[in-house]
Parts: structure tokens; sequence; C-alpha cells
């Protein structure tokens, strides 16, 4: 066997659900396109790598020390939305439906896997809610029951603070996240979301 084509497998099987097949499948097509397509694809991922961090206040990806969400004057301040992961970000964005801002918490609350509190960004949102209050806190975690504490655990950090804490619709499909929900159901369960109780 050819070590490059082995070594490109091996490189490719490392991605989140890429299985043998599928890289072989990426590996071939990659050794069937043109080099310049091959190098743009590699050109691409070293560019992710270089230019691509985290913003300093919702740690969403971005191209500056801002992101174009926190730093657009067209954005509702006074909203925060808290999700998971950057995807998340990318996912309500593409509903169209939200023109609040973010907080990413890089993660959810998972005692059996070492995620505690001080694990995530809970630190920095509350820094953030002290110094700038919003008038509403959507917890948008998904509904896997990893979600479900964390976003109790939210409410209850933030119940006292004087503004609305809601969360999506029950329209969610319990155990899922929010990448894999679809658009319709997504902008429904943010347009319908509901105030979050506490104790």
């Amino acid at each position: 066997m050819v070590k490059a084509i082995e070594n490109l497998v091996e490189a490719l099987t490392r991605l989140p659900t890429i299985g043998k097949k599928s890289a072989w499948r990426l590996a071939m097509h990659c050794i069937e396109r043109p080099v310049e397509e091959v190098d743009h694809l590699a050109d691409s991922l070293r560019a992710i790598k270089r230019s691509v961090v985290l913003c300093r206040t919702c740690f969403n990806y971005s191209e500056s020390e801002t992101c174009e969400v926190c730093s657009s004057t067209s954005r509702d301040q006074s909203m925060i939305c808290v999700v998971e992961r950057p995807v998340d970000v990318f996912t309500l964005e593409n509903s169209g439906r939200y023109r609040g801002v973010y907080h990413v918490l890089g993660g959810v609350l998972s005692p059996i896997n070492g995620i505690t509190a001080d694990k995530l960004r809970i630190k920095e949102l509350s820094a953030r809610i002290e110094a700038h209050p919003p008038r509403e806190l959507i917890l948008g975690l998904g509904a896997s029951a990893d979600a479900e504490t964390t976003a109790l655990y939210l409410a209850r950090i933030f119940h006292d603070r004087g503004f609305h804490i809601t969360r999506f619709a029950r329209g969610l499909p319990a155990g899922t996240e929010l990448e894999y929900v679809d658009q319709i159901t997504l902008a429904q369960a943010l347009n319908e979301r509901t105030e979050m109780k506490y104790g």
C-alpha cells in the first residue's frame, strides 16, 4: 500500500464522524482532484489555525478580538443567548430569527465526564452580566440531560438579578444537540421560548 495514502486515511479518521470507509473515499477524491484544488484545501486548513481565534466577549470563533455579532450596532445587546459550542451560534444564525448576542459556555455540566462549573465559562458570563445587565438571558443549551442540568444551574445562579431567564420551547426533541435540529423547529423553539422557573 502507498504510505502517503495510508497516512492521509489515518489522519482523516481522526475527524469526527469519519470512519475508515469515508476516509478512503475522501483520500481517493483528493488524489483524483487537480493539485490546485488540493493545495487550496490544505491552505484553508492552515489558515483556520492561524487566523481563527475566540471572541474576547462571547467566545465564539472570530478573525478579530471581537466577533461580528458582538461588534454589530444592529444586534440587541440586551439579549444574551447562552449556547454550548460555537457551532450552536452558526446554527442559530442560520435560522435568521435571533437578533441578540451570544455567550459560548464551552460545554455543559457533566460530572461523570469531569466537566464541572469551573471548566465552563460561567465566571465570564457572570462578569459580563455584572458589567452590562441584560433584559433577557436565553438558555439555548439543547435538550440533553446534561444541558438541562446546566440550564437549571444557571437559572439558580442568576435568578435574582432582575432580568428574564428563558429557555427554548419544548419543540426540541429530547436528547438533541442544536446543530442537528431542523431550522423550522429551531425557529419555533426560539420564538416560543418560555420563562425559566427557579425554586
